[in-house]
């Protein structure tokens, strides 16, 4: 066919005597004339470049959109665009209609197209450039276009061409388009007078962009970038690179911070109060506060959603219309053609052509992916910046709560964690499917219609299955939620089980006990698998009722349609009806889900209600600046950032710009010579009596001569102190403190999570002469020296847990160091020894301040401090008793003096009994053998046998990016394997039968559907058809539910191998393990990890298999139909696999981002309620707010990078998915076999669109959560205690040991294979029945010496010998079980007396009660309810440290052992308990052999036989007597030193 401008067929084509503007051909020529204008124009700029004028702006970010109508100019183009789509279609289907071309109809279309998306990219240039006059070339081509389009739009008037033409309508739009796009860039040059105008306007970029930290790009990039994410490109790409970290994702932009919008919602919840104030039984609703602040981007992300399932429909119409097209040109074949002179087309002729519906099918299907993307980034971006904003509200309201509320259980720690960890969360999911809740009833009834439309009654049917199948769903997911409560339960208490597992694991093995405790745990994990097979039943359930529903609602619906309608079915029916099934399901569905979110938000709101209501402390304006108000300064965001957001001062000094303007920071010179003043006071914690009463006191300043200690004796002396600090209530007072600055440490010692630098400045400046004498002062130097990375070492929750003397002393080293006016010191000295007491008082107290002049106030009950007091006020009952001086006291009131000396004479008796026992060296060895352990085994998370084969030292980059884009095939394999072979097998069986089956109904409908229904009458063989459809749907609704619950079959025994395998492997681990690696490693192993592995990969294994199936099987079935169509297949594989690739290693960096910004956070709210009183006292409420905004800001960042990371896939995968669609329309329109195929390559197209991004998703959350599995394997390949011996325990006699006779010969003990000897060539002789010591300095060998005979280390040359038997012959169970040890720490287990005596549940009541009578402890477990059965909290917490040893000692009786170890036993008990436990080894172990490893060298001057070690050798053996008569000798040494 010849080509031709305006075609070969007709004769008066380029006749224009009638006028040039009366020939069609001649007008659509003219159109093209703008088009080629503007290509001419903008080519050479485009390519050329403007890079010198870029430089005029300076901004990080070239994406500075600052043109006025920008969006909507980028909505006209789009438009544009699309009508030229259209217009190319029409007249490439007009064309075809003609005998010849007709160039004329289309290339205009084409050539305005092309036009259209230049003048955009050049726009685009043009503003991130910042080059306006540019924009005068678009203008004139939009005068143009709009003229030329005028003209024909005119021309068709005059012909008389009616509306219902689409190329009538299509001109009108476009001159509608032009004009409007022409206004546009009238109201630029209005606005920016860049030309015609002497004086153009001058902008400056937004904050934002000139801030270089602000990488979230989103709100400021164009409407293409915006929404298909493209900005997103660089981060995604860089992270195939460079892990992704916080420096990589910036911070926030103004607008989404937690400062911003807590102010929007304060605001609106303020407006709330003001309405019911006059109204004392309404609260303030939340709820209206929310919608006025946040109302907006919902009600835009509802109209995105509403546009979106409105485009949904698309899919479904146009498959009917594609088929029906498609089996009409097959049965037609013959096409008329057109008189050129009468070339247009009307609609309904338009959209007959299968080729244009296939078109539209893309474009519909591209817009509303794009639609609800939009929808779905909106709500995540809203309900992130309403969770910063209720975090902020929560954290204002801590900071200004009443102690009284915590202080009397009114509201609870757990309750305000529960706040920020659960409700916010719980909100902020709500109004991520808050959409859904008026989007799916608009849906439901759409699909309905449609579905009635095309199959009539029978459709009902179908869709009163769903309808009535539904309220199923809604109760297994109650049930669902039921059984994970139920398993969160039983998981508590196996966690509690193991971690006291794990404290005591050293008592465990000594005493050969660890397989019972294991059974213990092994019983409580069977309940929560029992409970999680509930949960695992339910959701087999949930996922059978998806797979499942739509099915049946098929079934119904066809075999009504099969015998209540005389027509047979049509494949345009069946394909389209199956589609609309489809997306009716998925909001049914979904509307369980919304319902729970939105019942648990009421009840959310209900609690934040409560909580923003309690009691408040009153105003604080006495105290120079009002610090309680929040950041109430802070107006609405336009007016607030440049004013209220110094981008060059930190957070910090903004809030305080606001909060407290007149605060100084350094001390200010007092002018008054009274420090406090109460006059007339009563206070109380709550609503009852006053727990403070007339209270008048009077505290001088410290600046002349000593400082002023004030004593609070007796009653109520700490409430004194925090009702200096506002904690109470106040009934009625005069109160005034002379204090610019007060520093504080309380009663119970609170540590922030941070270094012990920060902990110690708190905020202040570092002077490092102060710092040195601070900790000098506190005996803090010793403790910091043995911590890993010294002051620098992270403390408190995340950090080493310290003792509590070692956190008292930190608390007075913060409140000394602080550069205040007034000390306030709430009992510094109860949890630290005399020793330490005197090094504080003397150094600290009254050397330290004294030199600082400042004024000190000081509660204690140490009542030999008191002559150093300047004054003291004693208390009793609420009131002051006395104040004065001591010397007035002993004038005044002598009674009262008398009392207080013979409580000192009391204190001076305990103190000489106390002198021994260093409490200080002992903290410091607790924490030197905490810290030991810490040397290599932090790598242990890391190992992975599939890494380290493929690294060596000398890897490049390029492996490392290798192996973080590699996805962990070898651990999915042991998790898989894990599950036991069989079940894999029957998992991948049913798996592709179950989709074999699917397809093979598809198939078989196909195949029914595209029968020879010329005569449009029932077949015979309908019945037969109908049978065969009923029995593979019943077939695959069966395996639906078959393969559901094979995943979770699978899944809950890999858990439970998995954890088994865990339990045993830690449990039977060497004691060195245990020593190496941080309790909270192992914890976490048994904690987080096995979450994952029982709740989190089952159902992300279902579904990536059932997406991947779904879209193999769908991928099939169209190449089955048209195989041409897996040519244009490979591209679409190797963009999908590019894609995947990328997205999956940015997805793994993001999550572990959030999950690692989550903690910080959640911490920051604990200790700050904690800490509430000293916050308050040290006035650093706007540090600590500055500090939540900053955690929330970047756990807010995190989140919205991993939010945006989701979209950028979807985008993609959907566009991906909409090519798959077109691609599968063309070829099955042009190859395929009959209309049923078509419709069936149709339907599987689209499936593709609806899985494919699950595939990516599942994928990477599959690797992530297989994380957790390497994990736990990295344990597993851990060697076990070789717990076998050469003996068979029958060949061990029932007695042994019967004597205690123990030879150690040429003994030599190391830890580990690799390491050095601890003890060599040592060689003793311990007759039966002797009393013998060990002693030597720190690191000589005497508890390896002890761990030896247990054989708790490695044994590798020489032997112990007990009894005749050598003891590394025999199996460790046997061993072990015979001995007897007392350990330093005392460890207690939760459960019974009873239990913790006798675990095995052996011996009778008599020898327990015997036992504990030895102990001296009868009485006192008498007098418990229960007796034997009482109950042991759990670590003993519920005794004290000397009762917990004399358990232990009743313990070691029990087991009636001829040898009993006591290492270091007494280290840690007081002087009554020791002389107890001394006097019950004299008497009840007399004829027992007793190997005591000496803490003090004092305890073993009775022995038979003391060994002295050094350096693991054994330099003397002999009676104690004998030994301190060598006066060189290390024996005499340590006893003359007192080591």
């Amino acid at each position: 066919m010849r080509l031709s401008f305006c075609g070969n067929d007709n004769a008066s084509a380029y006749n224009i005597s009638a006028g040039v503007l009366r020939n069609v051909c001649f007008v659509d020529a003219l159109n093209l004339v703008p088009h080629v204008f503007l290509l001419f124009i903008t080519f050479p700029i485009l390519f050329i470049g403007w890079g010198s004028q870029s430089s005029k702006v300076q901004i990080h970010h070239n994406t500075w959109l600052h043109f006025p109508g920008h969006n909507l100019r980028w909505i006209l183009t789009f438009t544009l665009l699309f009508v030229h789509v259209c217009e190319i279609a029409e007249g490439i289907v007009s064309d075809t209609q003609m005998k010849s071309r007709h160039l004329h109809l289309f290339l205009p279309a084409i050539m305005g197209f092309v036009a259209a998306t230049v003048s955009i990219v050049y726009y685009h240039n043009i503003e991130t450039s910042n080059f306006p006059k540019l924009l005068l070339a678009l203008f004139l081509y939009w005068i143009m276009a709009f003229v030329t389009k005028t003209i024909k739009l005119v021309r068709y008037c005059q012909d008389g061409v009616p509306f219902s033409q689409l190329r009538f309508c299509i001109t009108g739009i476009m001159v509608i388009l032009y004009g409007l796009l022409m206004a546009v860039e009238i109201n630029v040059i209005r606005v920016r007078r860049y030309v015609f105008f002497m004086n153009p306007q001058k902008v400056k970029p937004p904050e934002d962009l000139q801030d270089l930290g602000v990488r979230f790009l989103q709100p400021f990039v164009n409407l293409l970038s915006k929404a298909t994410y493209w900005w997103m490109n660089t981060l995604i790409i860089s992270a195939h690179k460079k892990p992704v970290d916080l420096k990589a994702i910036g911070k926030l932009p103004i607008a989404m911070r937690a400062l911003t919008n807590y102010v929007c919602l304060k605001e609106a919840y303020e407006e709330q109060k003001k309405k019911v104030a006059d109204q004392p039984n309404r609260s303030p609703s939340i709820w209206l506060a929310m919608y006025s602040a946040f109302g907006r981007p919902i009600l835009l992300s509802s109209t995105f959603r509403y546009l979106a399932d409105l485009l949904g429909f698309a899919g479904p119409l146009c498959i009917s219309g594609i088929v029906q097209g498609f089996q009409n040109t097959t049965n037609n074949t013959n096409t008329t053609e057109k008189n050129p002179s009468n070339s247009y087309l009307s609609s309904e002729e338009f959209l007959r052509n299968v080729y244009v519906l296939a078109v539209l099918l893309f474009l519909a299907l591209i817009l509303q992916r794009t639609f609800l993307q939009a929808s779905y980034y909106v709500t995540t971006e809203t309900g992130i910046n309403l969770r910063g904003a209720l975090l902020a509200m929560i954290y204002n309201k801590i900071l200004r709560l009443s102690t009284s509320n915590l202080s009397m259980g009114e509201m609870t720690l757990g309750q305000i964690n529960n706040l920020v960890a659960i409700e916010t969360n719980q909100l902020m999911w709500f109004l991520f499917l808050c959409p859904n809740l008026w989007a799916m009833p608009v849906q439901i009834i759409m699909g309905v219609i449609l579905l009635y439309n095309l199959l009539g009654v029978s459709a009902l049917v179908g869709a009163a299955v769903i309808v009535l199948l539904a309220p199923i769903q809604y109760f297994i997911a109650t049930k669902l939620a039921e059984a994970q409560k139920s398993t969160l339960d039983y998981s508590t208490e196996r966690l509690k089980k193991t971690n006291e597992i794990l404290k005591g694991i050293k008592l465990l093995k000594l005493y050969a006990w660890e397989h019972i405790f294991c059974t213990s745990v092994e019983e409580t994990r069977m309940k929560e698998l029992t409970s999680l097979k509930t949960f695992a039943l339910h959701t087999s359930l949930s996922i059978f009722m998806n797979a499942a529903i739509p099915i049946a609602a098929v079934l119904a619906t066809f075999v009504t349609y099969a015998y209540t309608n005389d027509k047979p079915l049509q494949p345009a029916q069946a394909f389209a009806s199956l589609s609309l099934f489809h997306i009716l399901v998925t909001p049914l569905f979904l509307l369980s889900t919304v319902v729970r979110f939105a019942v648990k938000a009421i009840i959310s709101v209900q609690k934040l209600n409560e909580f923003l209501l309690s009691d408040e402390i009153g105003d604080d304006s006495w105290r120079g600046g009002d610090s309680s108000v929040a950041y109430e300064s802070c107006k609405k965001h336009t007016g607030l950032h440049t004013k209220a957001i110094n981008r060059r001062q930190p957070l910090r000094y903004q809030l305080e710009s606001y909060e407290q303007p007149t605060k100084k920071q350094t001390r200010p010179v007092e002018i008054d010579d009274i420090a406090i003043k109460v006059t007339n006071g009563y206070f109380s914690w709550g609503s009852g009596l006053a727990t403070l009463s007339n209270i008048n006191i009077r505290i001088p300043t410290g600046r002349i001569k000593l400082p002023c200690l004030c004593f609070s004796l007796y009653c109520y002396k700490c409430t004194f102190i925090k009702l200096i600090f506002k904690n109470l209530i106040l009934r009625h007072f005069i109160m005034w403190v002379n204090r610019y600055s007060v520093a504080y440490a309380a009663q119970k010692p609170w540590l922030l999570n941070a270094t012990v630098e920060e902990n110690i400045i708190f905020g202040s400046p570092f002077n490092k002469q102060r710092y040195k004498a601070v900790t000098d002062a506190c005996s803090l130097q010793p403790d910091i020296d043995l911590l890993p990375f010294g002051d620098q070492t992270e403390i408190g929750e995340r950090g080493i847990n310290l003792s509590g003397g070692q956190r008292q002393r930190i608390c007075v080293a913060r409140a000394l160091y602080q550069n205040t006016n007034i000390v306030f010191l709430d009992d510094p000295f109860s949890a630290l020894d005399i020793h330490l007491s005197d090094h504080l008082m003397q150094e600290g107290i009254l050397k330290f301040l004294q030199e600082d002049k400042r004024t000190l106030v000081l509660v204690t009950h140490k009542l030999q401090y008191l002559p150093h007091a300047d004054w003291i006020i004693a208390m009793k009952d609420g009131m002051v008793l006395r104040e004065g001086t001591l010397k007035d006291i002993q004038n005044k009131d002598v009674e009262l003096y008398e009392h207080w000396k013979t409580l000192m004479n009391r204190q001076d008796q305990e103190l000489e009994k106390d002198m021994e026992a260093d409490q200080t060296t002992l903290e410091r060895k607790t924490l030197r053998r905490a810290m030991y352990p810490r040397e290599s085994k932090s790598q242990l998370e890391d190992e992975d046998e599939e890494e380290e084969e493929e690294e060596d030292e000398d890897d490049n980059m390029s492996t490392v990016l290798r192996l973080r884009t590699k996805m962990p095939w070898k651990t999915c394999w042991r998790y898989l394997t894990s599950g036991g072979f069989f079940l894999l097998f029957l998992m991948i069986f049913s798996k592709l039968l179950k989709h074999s089956v699917i397809v093979a109904i598809d198939y078989w409908l196909a195949t029914w559907t595209s029968m020879d229904n010329a005569n449009e009458v029932r077949n015979v063989d309908d019945t037969y058809h109908v049978a065969v459809f009923s029995i593979l749907s019943g077939a695959g609704i069966v395996l639906c539910l078959i393969t559901s619950l094979t995943v979770e079959w699978m899944g809950l025994t890999a858990a439970k191998n998995l954890h088994h395998n865990l339990l045993n492997k830690i449990i039977l681990g060497p004691i060195r393990f245990f020593d190496m690696t941080p309790l909270g490693l192992i914890l976490n192993r048994f904690s987080a990890d096995t979450n994952i592995i029982d709740q989190h990969i089952p159902p992300t294994l279902e579904s990536l298999t059932r997406s991947t199936l779904l879209c193999l099987s769908a991928i099939g079935m169209i190449s089955y139909a048209t195989p041409w169509f897996l040519v244009a297949l490979v591209p679409l594989g190797i963009a999908f696999y590019f894609i995947q690739k990328y997205f999956r290693v940015a997805s793994k960096d993001l999550q572990e981002l959030d999950d690692s910004t989550q903690l910080p956070l959640l911490c920051h709210f604990s200790e700050t309620a904690e800490g509430l009183t000293t916050i308050r006292a040290f006035r650093h409420e706007a540090r600590f707010k500055q500090r939540m905004l900053e955690l929330t800001d970047t756990n807010n960042i995190a989140y919205l990078f991993l939010s945006a990371a989701n979209r950028w896939l979807e985008v993609r995968t959907d566009y991906l998915g909409a090519c798959i669609v077109l691609t599968a329309a063309v070829t099955s329109i042009t190859e395929g076999p009959n209309s049923g195929f078509v419709g069936l390559g149709l339907l599987y197209a689209l499936t593709i669109t609806n899985y494919l991004n699950w595939v990516v998703r599942n994928l990477a959350d599959l690797e992530v959560q297989m994380g957790a599995v390497k994990k736990v394997h990295s344990f597993l390949n851990m060697e076990s205690e070789n717990y076998d011996g050469y003996l068979d325990p029958s060949q061990v006699p029932k007695d042994w040991p019967q004597e205690g006779e123990i030879k150690i010969e040429n003994l030599c003990v190391r830890y580990e294979n690799n390491l050095k000897p601890v003890l060599k060539h040592v060689k003793a002789y311990i007759k039966p029945g002797q009393k013998v010591g060990i002693c030597g300095r720190t690191g000589s060998g005497k508890s390896s010496l002890s761990l030896a005979f247990f054989r708790m280390v490695d044994i590798f040359d020489g032997r112990i010998v007990i009894d005749g038997i050598d003891i590394s012959k025999l199996p460790l169970h046997t061993l072990r079980s015979r001995l007897s040890i007392i350990l330093q720490d005392p460890i207690l287990f939760s459960g019974s007396i009873r239990f913790n005596l006798d675990p095995e549940c052996k011996c009778t009541d008599d020898r327990l009660w015997e036992a504990l009578e030895i102990a001296q402890l009868k009485n006192m477990v008498k007098s418990l309810p229960g007796g034997l059965d009482a109950m042991v909290t759990e670590g003993g917490e519920n005794f004290s440290v000397g009762q917990r040893q004399l358990f232990c000692l009743a313990r070691a009786f029990v087991r009636k052992s001829s040898i009993l170890i006591m290492d270091e036993a007494t280290a840690s008990i007081d002087m009554a308990t020791e002389n107890i436990l001394q006097k019950v080894v004299m008497t009840a172990f007399a004829d027992r052999t007793v190997v005591t490893i000496a803490h003090r060298v004092s305890h073993i001057l009775d022995a038979n036989i003391v060994l002295v070690l050094s350096e693991g050798f054994l330099v003397e053996c002999d009676t104690a007597s004998n030994l301190l008569l060598k006066e060189d000798g290390l024996f005499t040494t340590l006893v003359k030193t007192h080591k």
